[in-house]
């Protein structure tokens, strides 16, 4: 077909968009009509602490995952070549570390918001300077967030842009208010499911169209979009297996480890086991998840070669490519296209829902509750008015993410690694130095913010002259200072290579995140030491978690194979049924129990705001 031609949906199409839409609505209101009804603050953004591992893992992947990844993924290596799918590499560490170190100290100390840890630990003023980072960085995101899905469904449907925003934003309201976390995650399912089939109904399609699989192999190789691992150690090269297996770790544990909107499900797992196992489970979702998103972007090339659609003016964005696409291969298979952006769509709005529900819960727990005393029906009023407060300010953001000469991709993962960054290094600093104190922490947090604007802000503005105009690529080898769309001559690599600031403005957005969490740790560091270290007898039990015993244990099994049989630490928490405000129903194994204590152990409960 000609792609000068306009695409639009069929009756069909609309039809399966709206079942689809209308499905996901459902399973907001039969939550909202069942069970405890959303009457508690317990079960709208915990879901009664009653969630199992595999919800649980397809919701963890979605949270993050799906405009952005559909959208974003295969743009980016239709362009750029399969570099980015290293990025799967990082996901070992990323979600390994969460699962072990992260996951267990949250459960045990039965926290409702994952910034109480820092009133713990340090102070309440590192707790709110937490908080209102988070709320800062989600906010942001959430712009992204909904601008993706109405961009798509400009793209394929002429439906008026901003239309389609407010549209998103009203949705995800009413769906959040209605549901609550439960209802997000069991429609996180539900769109996972679609999305996965989506993706593969356009990539069989898009091979056919191709000739068949030889084919389409052929003309990605011939076309120079199959990537080898590239080992450049230079970390102003935007996509390298350095900057994506390396620096996407610490992306990914600002992501996975600490972020309240994955955190909160973690804690709504009915045990702690189940929260581990859920981690676990969701590194195969992510990596089915890749897989899917990088192939289509090759089935693109194999269909359309080195024709950019934008250069041809058929497209405004190289973010609509992979709608354009799905709408030019499945013309002539009515109702697939409304599938695949319906998924596109319905995912967009669970992904937005999840982060306001967690934005109503930081604002209620952190800064409301410890200061005014209410009772729990107003206060799941409260945090439903706070969601929809959330949604309207994110609408505004959306704007801003329109002016933004970037793509999604790119856009969602360099406001994770500015804000997700310095938030990372604040919680490493308290979990594993427990001589850091709560001067070290406010100003470590603070030079890492300001480390994160400054090199992303001047990042952005010193690529603005020369990312104007969009150009296919046929390899990864670039130099995003000079511009990250021209094919770079490696005999010019060195002599092009930026000095100074410039260098460090250029620096691969895959490392803000990695630049901007060590930042934290090492000021926070300095400055504890400067201003006099905490000691152990006054860091909060079940706050640190203890490296060095656990090297010394792990190094002992490596040594004495018979260690493992050896009886376990004594160290427990202790069976008290009240903790952070929250009851506990029961203690548990000894073994899920078992928690990170100091040899004389302080009640944890002492350092925390009554909420």
């Amino acid at each position: 077909m000609d792609p000068v031609e306009h695409k639009y949906f069929t009756v069909i199409d609309y039809v399966i968009f709206a079942l689809l839409l209308v499905a996901s609505m459902a399973i907001g209101l039969y939550y909202a009509f069942t069970g405890g009804r959303q009457s508690t603050t317990r079960e709208f953004m915990y879901a009664d602490r009653s969630m199992k591992c595999l919800p649980l893992s397809l919701s963890l992947m979605a949270t993050f995952q799906s405009a952005v990844a559909l959208i974003g993924t295969p743009a980016e290596v239709y362009s750029n070549g399969t570099q980015y799918w290293f990025i799967g590499c990082s996901y070992i560490l990323g979600l390994l570390i969460p699962a072990h170190i992260f996951i267990p100290l949250f459960y045990r100390l039965h926290l409702t918001s994952v910034y109480q840890y820092l009133e713990l630990r340090f102070c309440k003023a590192v707790r709110i300077c937490g908080t209102v980072t988070f709320i800062f960085q989600m906010v942001i995101y959430m712009g992204v967030g909904i601008y993706t899905p109405a961009l798509a469904l400009n793209a394929v449907t002429g439906f008026p842009l901003w239309g389609a925003v407010l549209a998103t934003g009203l949705v995800c309201t009413l769906y959040t208010a209605l549901g609550g976390l439960k209802a997000v995650v069991w429609t996180d399912v539900f769109q996972t499911v679609v999305m996965f089939t989506g993706q593969l109904a356009v990539i069989i399609v898009g091979v056919h169209q191709a000739g068949g699989l030889s084919d389409a192999w052929v003309k990605v190789r011939d076309g120079g979009l199959i990537s080898g691992i590239d080992l450049n150690p230079d970390p102003t090269v935007r996509h390298t297996f350095w900057t994506l297996g390396v620096g996407g770790v610490f992306l990914m544990l600002s992501l996975y480890g600490v972020n309240q909107a994955q955190v909160q499900r973690y804690l709504s797992s009915c045990t702690e086991k189940e929260a581990i196992m859920s981690c676990y489970m969701v590194f195969p979702c992510l990596q089915v998840a890749l897989m899917l998103s990088c192939l289509m972007g090759l089935v693109m090339y194999a269909c359309y070669g080195n024709n950019s659609l934008l250069e041809q003016q058929y497209i405004t964005s190289k973010d609509q490519m992979v709608l354009y696409f799905v709408m030019d291969m499945l013309q002539n298979f009515p109702g697939l296209p409304g599938l695949f952006v319906a998924c596109l769509f319905s995912a967009s709005l669970s992904t937005i829902s999840s982060a306001f529900n967690s934005l109503a819960t930081v604002t209620m727990v952190d800064l409301i509750k410890p200061h005014y005393s209410m009772t729990e029906a107003r206060a799941t009023l409260l945090s439903k008015i706070l969601a929809l407060s959330y949604g309207i300010i994110c609408l505004a953001m959306a704007y801003v993410v329109h002016l933004m000469n970037s793509s999604v991709l790119q856009a969602a993962l360099s406001i994770f690694g500015m804000v997700g960054g310095p938030l990372l290094g604040l919680f490493c600093l308290g979990i594993f130095f427990p001589c850091a104190n709560s001067i070290g922490a406010v100003i470590g947090l603070a030079a890492g913010l300001v480390m994160a604007f400054w090199v992303g802000i001047g990042g952005f503005l010193f690529r603005i002259p020369s990312s104007v105009q969009f150009l296919p690529l046929n390899s990864t080898n670039t130099i995003p200072a000079a511009s990250e769309n021209i094919t770079a001559v490696p005999a010019l690599i060195d002599a092009a290579r930026p000095v100074g600031l410039n260098g460090l403005y250029s620096l691969s957005y895959m490392w803000y995140s990695a630049l901007n969490s060590s930042t934290v740790v090492l000021i926070g560091l300095i400055i504890s030491f400067v201003t006099g270290p905490t000691k152990g007898d006054d860091v909060a039990s079940g706050t640190v978690y203890p490296v060095m015993r656990t090297a010394r244990s792990l190094l002992d099994k490596l040594v004495k194979p018979s260690a493992c049989c050896t009886a376990p630490s004594e160290h427990t928490i202790d069976d008290h049924k009240e903790v952070n405000g929250n009851v506990k129903e029961d203690a548990g194994t000894v073994e899920e129990t078992e928690t990170f204590l100091l040899s004389n152990p302080v009640s944890h409960v002492e350092h925390e705001t009554s909420v």
